[in-house]
């Protein structure tokens, strides 16, 4: 009996001390999520205006990391590969489509162009 009332009187203190307290992991709203979405759209922009045309795809894709979309096929005897990553979010819905992104057109492994118009021409 009275080691199990040192005990109780041991966890009484620390039971009432912790009560209200609130740990809070990972933010209370979308914000966090927003900032990731602009900041790595950012860096996008940021490394394919560097690019240089007659880049190897090995290289553009250790500058830019992986795609969000990767096409391959062939047109006129030649490999067309097109690689598109997020630069502009136009939907809030978390999902990269591919109006958000910016092609990246190679051919036979060297990129030859990238944007919009250069890929209306192929």
């Amino acid at each position: 009996m009275k080691k199990s009332l040192v005990v109780l009187l041991a966890a009484l203190p620390l039971t009432f001390g912790l009560t209200g307290c609130v740990v809070s992991v990972g933010g209370d709203d979308d914000g966090h999520y927003s900032y990731d979405f602009n900041d790595r759209e950012y860096d996008n922009r940021k490394k394919i205006a560097s690019l240089q045309v007659n880049s190897s795809f090995g290289d553009v894709q250790g500058r830019l990391g992986v795609a969000d979309f990767n096409e391959v096929y062939q047109k006129d005897g030649e490999s067309i590969q097109v690689l598109y990553y997020r630069t502009n979010r136009k939907h809030k819905d978390g999902v990269t489509t591919k109006d958000e992104c910016t092609p990246l057109i190679f051919k036979n492994g060297m990129l030859v162009s990238w944007g919009d118009t250069a890929y209306a021409q192929l």
